[in-house]
């Protein structure tokens, strides 16, 4: 059944009213309606271990007054809730009189399906695609004394109101799989995973051809940590993959080119724009506007459309991901970055899908340019400190290198640094960009969204590398 906000106990008009009265006299602010429905299944060591379906509903009202934000949120689609939150939300003005901002721009233009991953296959019919995967996996290799394979997907629906009529909408898919497994071999345990996702239906994530893939790269990654050696310490030369590596870029740098840290300079990148920020050669874009990809919002949260925004360009920092407030109090243009996890948290600025454009080297090329050091391949946990761009990564999949070939896998592992001097380091970028596999999750603040990264093979000098063996 479509979403309908105004079909209950609240009408359009009265709705339209009770925006109108809160943010009079201040710069903007909206009514955000939201409907979600979603659902997760876990198989875990040969038997269904989690199942779970969850609903939810809710409106959250924002009154904008300069730098200050007054927010209500509610549960209940009722009148005499909105009314209540309106008089929350207005409190925020004290005598602030404003003017009243323009609304987003309109755009036609529809990234993904309205298909929900709740509706097709059945309930039965995914468990037994998760039980397959299970078989499989087990039957593959003696070696294997785990597995575990997990379905998760969800439809949101949204509406925006605003006080001078504006009305946008947007439905938006999400589904998810994951594949891990563990091996045992003479005593040595070790676990590898895969995952994929996107903005879409089950259909292409369950196909066969798809998830046998993810299940035999989990397995490899598995074995091949069961080779792994002690890693190298010490600063040196370190080719990072494509695809998933991007996730480094994304923490130690990304969040640093979001417009609030900017406006509060409480960014490493604060006060730098124009400036050489990167090596030659690096450019950085967040684009919202990729069909089907994780990370991408026909319009966001505030009724924006999204964008392709550049924000690092041949080195050199040309643009901040915006929302409405922080564009306003900057004196430049909304992005279309503000982002909210739910009706029951304001917008923000946030990222979509963030990645590094590729180069003019063969992957190849990059790895055998590496003289002393290590090749990233896969990342797992990470550590970063927006202030000053600090980051500590883990790798979950590592290489040791030496005069261009790769020597043995290494576990232990982790690359040390702050993101601005770290971009400065790019020697060599790969013609290989590629974007993850549609599995990325971004918190800031508390609040939890889905994101996309990215990057060519890249090869930096001077990383610091920790790590216990020579």
């Amino acid at each position: 059944m479509p979403f309908d906000p105004f079909s209950g106990d609240i009408d359009l008009a009265t709705a339209q009213g009770i925006i109108s009265d809160a943010v009079s006299g201040a710069e903007d602010g909206e009514l955000f309606f939201e409907r979600r429905r979603g659902e997760s299944l876990v198989f875990d060591d040969g038997r269904l271990r989690n199942a779970s379906y969850d609903a939810a509903e809710g409106f959250g009202l924002r009154v904008v007054a300069g730098e200050a934000v007054g927010y209500a949120h509610s549960d209940e689609l009722t009148v005499a809730a909105l009314k209540r939150a309106g008089d929350a939300a207005a409190a925020i003005k004290s005598g602030h009189k404003a003017e009243y901002s323009a609304a987003p721009a309109r755009t036609n233009r529809k990234l993904y399906s309205d298909e929900s991953p709740l509706d097709d296959p059945a309930f039965a019919a995914k468990v037994a695609i998760l039980r397959e995967i299970d078989a499989y996996l087990r039957e593959k290799d003696p070696r294997v004394v785990q597995a575990t394979a997990s379905l998760s997907g969800e439809i949101q629906d949204i509406e925006i109101l605003r006080a001078d009529g504006h009305r946008v909408a947007d439905t938006r898919p999400l589904s998810r799989i994951n594949v891990s497994v563990i091996v045992e071999e003479n005593g040595r345990r070790e676990t590898g995973s895969m995952g994929g996702g996107g903005r879409h239906g089950y259909d292409g994530l369950i196909d066969p051809a798809h998830w046998k893939h993810l299940a035999d790269e989990a397995h490899r990654k598995a074995l091949v940590n069961l080779e792994a050696q002690d890693g190298p310490g010490g600063a040196m030369q370190v080719a990072l993959g494509p695809a998933w590596c991007g996730v480094m870029l994304h923490e130690a740098v990304g969040h640093g080119l979001e417009g609030d840290f900017n406006r509060k300079k409480t960014s490493a990148f604060a006060g730098l724009m124009g400036e050489m920020v990167a090596a030659k050669g690096v450019t950085v874009v967040d684009d919202g506007t990729l069909a089907d990809r994780r990370g991408s919002i026909s319009i966001d949260d505030e009724g924006e459309a999204s964008n392709c925004t550049t924000l690092i360009e041949d080195g050199r920092l040309v643009g901040y991901m915006q929302d409405r407030q922080n564009a306003r109090l900057m004196g430049v243009k909304a992005t279309g970055n503000g982002r909210r996890q739910s009706y029951a948290h304001a917008p923000m600025p946030r990222m979509t899908n963030t990645y590094m454009l590729g180069g003019k080297h063969a992957p190849e090329e990059i790895v055998a340019a590496v003289t002393d050091g290590i090749y990233a391949v896969d990342f797992g946990g990470g550590q970063v400190d927006i202030t000053n761009g600090k980051f500590v990564f883990s790798c979950t999949e590592a290489y040791r290198v030496k005069n261009g070939k790769i020597l043995h896998p290494i576990k232990g592992a982790t690359l040390i640094g702050d993101g601005a001097s770290a971009m400065k380091k790019v020697r060599m970028l790969g013609t290989d960009m590629a974007l993850d596999n549609g599995i990325g999750m971004c918190g800031k603040n508390g609040q939890w969204l889905p994101v996309g990264v990215g990057q060519p093979t890249v090869l930096m000098d001077d990383i610091v590398v920790g790590g216990r063996g020579d």
